[in-house]
């Protein structure tokens, strides 16, 4: 992983926790093409690092990121558009194994509050807002926008959004699922890097599987879904983890997960 100027990366003193940040308040983080890039490279190599095991996805203290730039779309043709094949850049994002949490402050508009919903968790401060307002500007979300806002909120609520371009607070997001809590604003980080801990404290392989079957599972059938989480389940029978939690319960003591 290597920090720029445009996203600045952290390791906490927690174990296993690093925290990526998106630095451009100037532009008030809007997602060109350097930033979409460095995270997509940074977010492959979380994947294969074992010691991460929960990752925090931050912006500024009143912008998480507020959507695409539009300077680097404005005059492109269609072909240009998909030449530049920008849906690989956010597949590094969703194809990530590891925990993610993001955490929000201020504005989460258009790719901004795309980017939001490739997290896992989503902490929310009161005056976050989230937004799609693409249609404002002629176009529409194009990574996941419709899709991924749709089935957290469900059709009516997304349609609003979508169709209006109005945003909503962290209350509202929380109310409408599309967060997973909403806080102070100036615990917004806090409350994340106390949930990374946590999720960092469990057994890594057990929460990569619970995040796999999860996503999996929410596309397919419901028998379909359930076989596939029996296999996970029965998969992680073979880990050391599962020995060392379950002695760990039996002899009343804090279990150490090897991630083995």
């Amino acid at each position: 992983m290597e920090s720029n100027k445009d996203v600045v990366i952290t390791r906490h003193p927690a174990k296993y926790v690093v925290e990526l940040r998106i630095n451009r308040p100037k532009a008030r983080n809007a997602l060109n093409r350097p930033v979409r890039e460095s995270l997509a490279d940074n977010f492959k190599a979380i994947s294969e690092d074992p010691s991460i095991r929960c990752v925090i996805l931050t912006g500024g203290d009143r912008v998480f990121a507020a959507g695409a730039d539009l300077r680097d779309i404005a005059d492109a043709t269609p072909i240009e558009m998909y030449s530049r094949h920008v849906e690989k850049l956010w597949e590094a994002i969703s194809a990530c194994p590891k925990p993610i949490i993001a955490a929000v402050n201020g504005f989460a508009l258009g790719g901004g509050c795309e980017l939001a919903m490739h997290a896992d968790v989503i902490i929310a401060g009161n005056n976050a807002q989230f937004g799609q307002p693409e249609i404002k500007v002629g176009i529409m979300p194009g990574a996941g926008g419709t899709q991924r806002l749709a089935r957290a909120v469900g059709k009516f609520h997304a349609m609003k959004m979508l169709l209006t371009g109005l945003p909503i607070s962290g209350t509202e997001a929380v109310s409408m699922r599309l967060a997973s809590e909403v806080v102070d604003d100036d615990h917004v980080l806090d409350r994340a890097l106390e949930l990374a801990k946590l999720i960092a404290d469990m057994p890594p392989i057990a929460a990569e599987q619970i995040k796999e079957v999860l996503l999996a599972g929410s596309d397919i059938p419901l028998n379909s879904a359930l076989a596939l989480e029996r296999k996970a389940f029965q998969l992680l029978f073979d880990t050391n983890d599962q020995s060392e939690g379950m002695q760990a319960f039996f002899e009343k003591r804090k279990p150490v997960y090897s991630g083995e």
